[in-house]
């Protein structure tokens, strides 16, 4: 007698659909010639001094267990360069170092919420956050984000969705996978929100430093007046060190909420590798001019795409962070999903449907510019072709 699975496995889980990215690359496995703007992955290589650091303490046999909050000598790194770079002091007892920004996203999410609270993020957005606030017992409330606002979530829109049950509030900026930016205005008016409703912020910052326009530095929501106590800031090395399979990030916020995601992190990693975590510190220390050089090309290639992009028809606007830009499709006719397959088959270009990142993306294409700037020209004149077939 066969066993049935569907009964075996958990309702919270069985509910959750695979992630839209992974599905569509799934089809681009294997297939030679494909250029690809998909996966959000920086290009370069970890800056050597970074893999030195790392190299050199396995050599020195560092290979142990540490603090489960990480490293102090970490934290405190990570202590001085969220105060210079956010502008928000945080005591190496604020400071938890997990594994990637995804892990501190669930630990937060499993740490606040009781079944049922309601956390409200915006869309099109990364597309872990409605999966992990549904495996934490809590439920999803996504709130539109509009291209003619270039992406931004407006404090009116957030309004709206806050009822009696909302608990949490999650915010992205920039943005994956728009690019969008919030202005520091925007950013207030969302704060009063937060205090007049009693809302714990998670901001995940991932690409604070990837931002091209000098008239408008990052703000950060946690170094607004009233929103260190209830701002639990997310952070780590994957986007601006290029650091992505090290897998390494951290949350800083008041003790007692570090405290309580702690205690399920102890208990779930016990602590982040320390190869990685000694790898950090050097990247904090000494890898501002890599940081800065991997940025002006982003930049390089930011502007040609948008160039390019609303050259062909396809209106895009200037994402202010990141390294995505998010075309509107809905000229051409065509779904978000048919466009990406037929771009994909008939010109071996793979970008993701918009819709992969919520309802809210349907019409749109996300396409990732990490990737070099030769391959970014080829690409275009190979979306120019298709879209002049449409």
């Amino acid at each position: 007698m066969s066993m049935d699975y569907t009964q075996k496995i958990a309702r919270q889980v069985a509910a959750v659909p695979r992630s839209g990215i992974r599905d569509f690359f799934e089809l681009v496995q294997g297939r030679e010639g494909i250029i690809s703007l998909g996966v959000g992955e920086p290009d370069f290589v970890t800056p050597w001094n970074i893999r030195e650091a790392a190299i050199y303490s396995l050599e020195k046999g560092q290979t142990s267990y540490t603090s489960n909050l990480g490293l102090p000598s970490l934290r405190k790194s990570i202590s001085r360069y969220v105060g210079d770079f956010f502008g928000v002091e945080y005591g190496i007892g604020e400071i938890l170092v997990t594994v990637g920004v995804s892990e501190a996203i669930d630990l937060a999410l499993r740490a606040l919420l009781d079944p049922g609270d309601e956390v409200i993020y915006h869309e099109p957005c990364y597309v872990s956050y409605s999966p992990s606030i549904v495996m934490a017992y809590g439920r999803a409330v996504a709130v539109e984000t509009r291209k003619r606002d270039g992406f931004s979530l407006k404090a009116e829109a957030l309004e709206k969705a806050i009822t009696p049950r909302s608990r949490v509030l999650m915010l992205n900026f920039p943005t994956n996978p728009t690019g969008a930016t919030a202005s520091r205005a925007d950013l207030e008016a969302i704060a009063a929100l937060c205090v007049k409703h009693d809302l714990i912020v998670l901001t995940d910052e991932i690409y604070s430093e990837l931002r091209y326009d000098a008239d408008e530095p990052h703000v950060s929501i946690a170094a607004l007046p009233g929103m260190r106590e209830r701002t639990i800031l997310l952070h780590g090395f994957s986007k601006a060190f290029a650091m992505t399979g090290f897998r390494l990030g951290y949350a800083c916020g008041p003790q007692p909420l570090i405290e309580a995601m702690m205690k399920i992190h102890q208990y779930s990693m016990l602590c982040a590798p320390i190869t990685s975590q000694v790898a950090a510190i050097e990247a904090l220390e000494n890898g501002s001019s890599a940081v800065a050089m991997m940025r002006d090309s982003y930049h390089r290639r930011r502007d040609y795409l948008v160039k390019r992009l609303n050259e062909m028809g396809l209106e895009c606007h200037s994402p202010g962070g990141a390294f995505y830009v998010f075309p509107d499709i809905r000229g051409t006719g065509l779904k978000s999903k048919e466009f990406a397959m037929r771009l994909l088959e008939e010109e071996g270009v793979a970008a993701v449907p918009g819709d992969a990142f919520g309802p809210s993306g349907e019409g749109f294409l996300r396409c990732c510019y990490a990737t070099s700037y030769e391959q970014l020209q080829v690409a275009m004149d190979k979306m120019q072709a298709f879209v002049g077939r449409l």
